[in-house]
């Protein structure tokens, strides 16, 4: 396993107006059936790209650019901004149901987690006729990680990276989380019992009240297609090119489900950001300082990041 540490980084990822003015970007689209499905893609200043990157969002709510309704920070437009200065062409998207895409949204009840990947797949073959001579590379960032190791199944890619993303089923990172909660007890039992209904392929419409955010019976489809995935042995399947970053602050992806997917490909490259936490900034381990960055557009990524990736991107174009 090749390992870099990135602990005493001495320089720094800046969006600097200079660059920026000098990208090109611009909105593009691809047919969604229901409605279609939008993403910008940013062009380097140095004309055709030979490297071109599709970034893939993490869970729920997240745009193209990184951000929730909770909360902007722009990482993800921070990210392709970052790799297009490098020379490398980034498609960064909104998932269906998201920001432009939300009129291709699908009812809920037929949602499923390879809707996801199928938008990815055609995201990707997008690229390849609108960049037929750029080599393509997927970064899939938090849940966009597990999208993306499942598209790039599907289709012949110069490489993969994985940002964030998580190493176990998704089921027991429900049950820690949940158990380390201030839930009751009570209510602690029924979600297990729920999640081993459901990771049975069984659905269950008795759902408390104080569960139905997560369990809600409209979205158990979804989640009985997104349990069944194992991220650690879909990413054993793959014999491509791959990267794995983990944020050494990061709250929501814990260490070991890193060394998870490390240890699934040993021979992928595994990146440490010390300081880094979800949103990809510098941050305390502190809960409060941490969730405040994921409001702060104007931080800067964490140091090294984007020139770990385009070092990354780039070397795999290096001849033999």
């Amino acid at each position: 396993m090749k390992r870099i540490a990135a602990l005493a980084l001495a320089f720094l990822v800046l969006a600097a107006p200079s660059f920026a003015q000098s990208l090109n970007e611009r909105d593009v689209e691809i047919d969604g059936s229901r409605a279609a499905l939008h993403g910008t893609l940013t062009l380097p200043p140095s004309g055709a790209p030979k490297e071109v990157a599709l970034i893939l969002p993490g869970s729920g709510p997240t745009d193209r650019d990184g951000n929730f309704p909770e909360g902007r920070n722009d990482s993800l437009k921070l990210l392709a901004d970052g790799l297009a200065a490098k020379g490398i062409a980034a498609l960064r998207i909104d998932k269906r149901g998201v920001g432009a895409s939300l009129a291709a949204a699908p009812d809920e009840t037929e949602l499923r987690a390879e809707t996801y990947v199928e938008d990815a797949v055609a995201w990707a073959d997008f690229l390849k006729a609108e960049l037929p001579d750029a080599r393509l590379f997927l970064i899939g960032h938090s849940e966009g990680a597990l999208l993306a190791i499942l598209a790039a199944q599907q289709r012949e890619l110069a490489g993969l990276v994985l940002i964030a993303g998580t190493g176990r089923p998704a089921p027991d990172l429900i049950r820690e989380q949940i158990a380390g909660s201030s839930m009751s007890e009570e209510l602690k039992r029924r979600s297990d019992e729920l999640l081993a209904t459901l990771t049975r392929g069984e659905t269950d419409d008795d759902v408390p009240r104080e569960l139905a955010a997560l369990y809600r019976p409209s979205v158990q489809p979804y989640l009985i297609s997104w349990f069944r995935y194992n991220p650690a042995e879909e990413f054993a399947r793959l014999g491509i090119p791959a990267m794995i970053v983990h944020g050494g602050h990061d709250l929501q992806v814990r260490q070991v489900d890193a060394n998870r997917l490390a240890a699934a490909r040993q021979d992928a490259t595994f990146l440490t950001i010390e300081e880094m936490n979800h949103v990809l900034k510098e941050a305390p381990l502190d809960r409060a300082e941490n969730i405040r960055t994921y409001s702060d557009p104007a931080l800067p990524l964490a140091a090294g990041l984007v020139d770990a990736i385009a070092d990354f991107i780039l070397k795999m174009a290096e001849p033999e």
